[in-house]
């Protein structure tokens, strides 16, 4: 799930991770200008109008698309694998089977939860 909500961060233009290194961040703003250039094409294709902000165009797409990424990033998935989930209510849960190909929507809501608050979570 931690990558699942990196790839989101990217995707919309949050990620506060800087790199390692020089070429780190080369390759940090390679990907960042070809995003844009990308998402400025969907903006210019006619079904978004022109004056949306491209942060709020790489937002929409996120929401509309974040389902398939989390299935292409689990599609290798085992069916019999689930994914676990850890709800604030501390009630455990799974997944229900494939790492949530099957359930409704996807199986987190952690691309949603700020990037250093991750961090804290990850690292404490």
């Amino acid at each position: 799930a931690r990558s699942f909500a990196d790839i989101g961060d990217i995707i919309r233009g949050r990620d506060m991770f800087l790199g390692n290194n020089e070429k780190d961040m080369t390759e940090k703003q390679k990907l960042q200008s070809n995003l844009k250039k990308i998402f400025e094409k969907i903006r210019n294709d006619g079904r978004i109008p022109k004056n949306v902000p491209i942060g709020q165009v790489r937002e929409y797409w996120w929401a509309l698309n974040r389902e398939d990424v989390w299935k292409a990033l689990t599609c290798s998935a085992d069916g019999s694998e689930e994914y676990f989930k850890k709800p604030s209510s501390h009630e455990y849960s799974f997944s229900n089977g494939q790492c949530g190909h099957r359930d409704e929507n996807v199986p987190t809501y952690l691309d949603y939860v700020p990037q250093f608050l991750r961090w804290f979570d990850e690292w404490a």
